[in-house]
């Protein structure tokens, strides 16, 4: 089984032949994981660098550990970005979670016209703090030395400048005739993937992506829920770059 990953100090990793990690980090690696002396974990500042350690110590505020190797890991090519509209309850975390694991490298919340939810004041703040929280919880479970970034929310304009910018841009629609599977994602550069509401993508919004480049895909013989679908086109786009080769 792979050690266990927890974030840590970016200068102690890159200097130190001692880090402690303490804090909330510290405190669930000790108390939460019941992290011991004499394992062996693997801390990383969520931006390639990855250090491989034994435990020497551990209390109730956390561990110390003494590195053993370090590793630095290039940025994954290409990089998924998922484009998701905001949907109502507890799905967004739900979809951060998952397109986390499989290994999206940034994940964009959408307002979309057909949006049921809209973040706004307060409220848009501590939605967006749950999704950073879930996507950093998701990424040490994934094991990945890279956070993913989530964005600020955007409007369909800005989500259109997005678009505009990407190596490759694509927009999940049932009604589209090219299969996703058909796609050759490039090797390096954006991959954004555009997922709609549970509404669906508005005419006037599909033809905005589509002027800016985005090409209309579908993913196969069924509609799948705006908190997953996301997460089936990372797995196919994923499968057919050189990251999974």
């Amino acid at each position: 089984m792979s050690a266990p990953v927890f974030l840590a100090d970016p200068e102690a990793l890159r200097s130190s032949e001692r880090v402690r990690v303490d804090g909330d980090e510290g405190r669930h690696a000790a108390v939460v994981r019941r992290i011991a002396a004499g394992e062996n974990v693997e801390l990383t500042d969520g931006a390639g660098q990855l250090v491989r350690c034994t435990v020497v110590a551990a209390d109730r505020n956390g561990i110390t550990c003494d590195v053993d190797e370090r590793i630095e890991v290039a940025q994954p090519q290409p990089r998924i970005v998922v484009a998701q509209a905001i949907p109502k309850g507890d799905r967004g975390e739900t979809a951060v979670e998952t397109m986390t694991e499989v290994g999206v490298d940034e994940i964009v919340p959408w307002s979309a016209a057909r949006c049921m939810v809209r973040w706004k004041g307060e409220r848009g703040e501590k939605a967006l703090r749950r999704w950073r929280s879930t996507a950093r919880e998701a990424a040490k479970q994934a094991r990945r030395p890279w956070l993913p970034q989530v964005s600020d929310a955007v409007t369909t304009a800005g989500l259109v400048t997005r678009v505009a910018g990407a190596t490759l841009a694509l927009v999940l629609h049932e009604e589209a005739g090219r299969p996703l599977r058909t796609v050759e994602p490039p090797d390096d550069g954006d991959v954004v993937v555009v997922v709609g509401p549970e509404g669906g993508v508005t005419p006037d919004e599909l033809a905005e992506l589509e002027e800016a480049g985005a090409t209309p895909v579908r993913l196969g013989p069924t509609v799948l829920r705006t908190s997953t679908a996301g997460t089936v086109a990372a797995g196919v786009l994923l499968a057919a770059s050189r990251r999974w080769a």
